[in-house]
């Protein structure tokens, strides 16, 4: 099915993805899940193999080969570690595009190299600790001194947060108006006097995962660090929305397809009453059910991917992707652990780690019911309504 959905370039981009994931990445990953140890240095050789920048034009290091590259990457590399890749995609696919698109040149040469290369780590700065969905309600502020910007404000559950060297802060900078129309984006630097980590929560799931509580006390921000116009970051926002939850339900597709595989390999070996359980009615049809969804949650998700491509507006696709992809993900992934019975609950199976790490994704990047918000909206939009 894949040759038929993808070109044979697609394909055989996909098939040098996988290779890299099995042989740099799964060797290390239970080591993660053990330790709980940030994936920096498998981080530095995913962008020294070339697959930090596909939203990135070779100009600034990246292959600019695009959205469905990004999804092929990132449905490749949760198969074997989900940390791994969503540490991977705050970097390459939520920091980076933004300045690529909105930034000035000077802001993509000092930057962008380092971040697709994985020798520095990005995180963008939206959620606090008031303010989820509803951005319109941000509270972080920064306010024009000078030649610079004074940010002061909080950001909550932020991942890379505290390993992050650079990180894309949204503030308002229009107290006057409401946040979306008077918020800008500029890039942080971590060093700068002012940033501080607050905390690292500690998570259900995705281990080895940093998602940090920062706090920006008085950063002073130059002018130049803008990402985009003054007052106008909602839109720098509302862009990277769109490839950002195309991305995440690719690497929801990825560690889905990663659970149906123990389920399937664990349904042929296991036996009960004389006969091996795939046999048994009650559980082939639940792995017939995962293999549909992850069918129809990878063509929504290359949906998206080839509007983004093509210059469309993928708010509806995007949206769709991620809220059908993140709840099949939970669904397969509970569906995997019955299947394995007691083995699967145990930490020696991996259907229990899976499962814990396919929670956090109807939550981050939007929640599921904010999704379905938005495609509602979207829908009726494109009624006239």
């Amino acid at each position: 099915m894949l040759s038929v959905l993808f070109t044979e370039e697609e394909n055989a981009f996909r098939e040098e993805v996988r290779a890299f994931a099995e042989k740099e990445i799964a060797p290390y990953a239970d080591e993660i899940e053990e330790t709980a140890e940030y994936p920096r240095e498998i981080l530095r050789k995913v962008g020294h193999a070339g697959h930090m920048g596909a939203m990135i034009s070779p100009e600034y290091g990246g292959t600019g080969k695009g959205a469905v590259h990004e999804i092929i990457i990132a449905e490749e590399i949760s198969a074997v570690s989900p940390v791994v890749d969503v540490s991977r995609g705050v970097t390459s696919v939520y920091f980076a595009p933004p300045i690529f698109k909105f930034g000035s040149d000077e802001l993509r040469k000092k930057y962008l190299p380092q971040i697709v290369r994985g020798d520095k780590i990005g995180a963008i700065g939206i959620t606090e600790p008031d303010v989820g969905s509803d951005t319109a309600g941000m509270k972080t502020q920064a306010v024009k001194e000078g030649d610079a910007y004074v940010i002061t404000g909080e950001k909550r559950f932020i991942t890379n947060g505290s390993q992050a060297d650079y990180i894309l802060v949204f503030a308002v900078t229009d107290p006057s108006v409401k946040a979306r129309k008077g918020m800008t984006a500029f890039v942080v630097e971590t060093d700068w006097d002012g940033f501080s980590v607050v905390e690292d929560h500690d998570l259900m799931g995705m281990r080895g995962a940093r998602v940090s509580h920062l706090k920006f006390d008085g950063v002073r921000v130059p002018a130049s660090q803008m990402v985009g116009e003054e007052n106008k970051g909602f839109a720098v926002l509302m862009d990277e929305l769109d490839t950002e939850r195309t991305s995440l339900a690719a690497g929801a597709v990825g560690y889905s397809r990663a659970a149906m595989e123990v389920a399937i390999e664990h349904s042929v070996k296991r036996e009960q009453f004389g006969r091996p359980i795939r046999s048994f009615e009650g559980i082939s049809f639940k792995i017939a059910e995962m293999a549909v969804k992850i069918d129809a949650a990878r063509l929504l998700t290359l949906q998206a991917a080839r509007m983004i491509d093509s210059g469309l507006k993928a708010s509806r696709q995007g949206a769709a992707a991620k809220l059908f992809a993140t709840n099949a993900a939970q669904e397969i992934t509970y569906e995997a652990l019955q299947v394995t019975g007691g083995e699967g609950y145990t930490k020696q199976n991996r259907t229990e780690q899976l499962a814990r790490d396919a929670r956090l994704m109807t939550i981050g990047g939007g929640t599921a019911e904010i999704m379905k918000f938005l495609i509602q909206r979207e829908v009726y939009k494109e009624r006239g309504y």
